[in-house]
């Protein structure tokens, strides 16, 4: 993994031998290494561990996700804030099945340094809502449980959020 800053001066210098392929009339070269600098502006805004373990994620591959979470040795450095955010929702996600204090505080920090999309702040804010009614916090639970049902639009949790509140009355 490269370090965020490295990524893009390797592309500023791609870019500037792509203006010299442009005036030695060789445009194809130059489009080609426009093209390739734009893979790492790309990997400087998308950090490629955190695509590759959303793809171990998709596949259900939790070791696998988790594998390409710990290469990512200082997240605060390495990382941009949003990168940072979807580090600890994953981070998260990953000790939901085993430690859920520890996967607590990584949901809580993932909503403090943003998310991007609407529907995994949802995610993260009903796991949330899970974890404080395990904990016996039925108040804060039924405020996260409303608040990822306003941030789910296309009703992707709507099945979650349901079984949710039916464990909710058991309590």
């Amino acid at each position: 993994m490269y370090n965020k800053y490295i990524k893009l001066v390797i592309a500023a210098a791609i870019l500037v031998w792509s203006v010299f392929q442009f005036i030695e009339t060789n445009i194809m070269n130059g489009i080609s290494l426009v093209l390739f600098a734009g893979i790492f502006v790309l990997l400087y805004f998308k950090n490629e561990f955190i695509l590759l373990s959303f793809w171990q994620l998709r596949k259900q591959n939790f070791t696998g996700a988790d594998k390409w979470l710990n290469k990512i040795k200082n997240p605060e450095t390495a990382l941009v804030k949003k990168q940072e955010g979807y580090y600890n929702f994953l981070k998260g996600i990953m000790l939901s099945q085993t430690n859920i204090t520890k996967a607590e505080k990584f949901f809580k920090k993932a909503l403090k340094l943003g998310l991007n999309m609407d529907h995994d702040i949802a995610m993260a804010k009903l796991q949330l809502a899970g974890i404080a009614m395990t904990k016996r916090r039925k108040r804060e639970a039924t405020m996260l449980i409303s608040e990822a049902k306003k941030l789910d639009t296309q009703g992707v949790l709507t099945e979650q959020i349901k079984m949710l509140k039916q464990q909710m009355k058991k309590v």
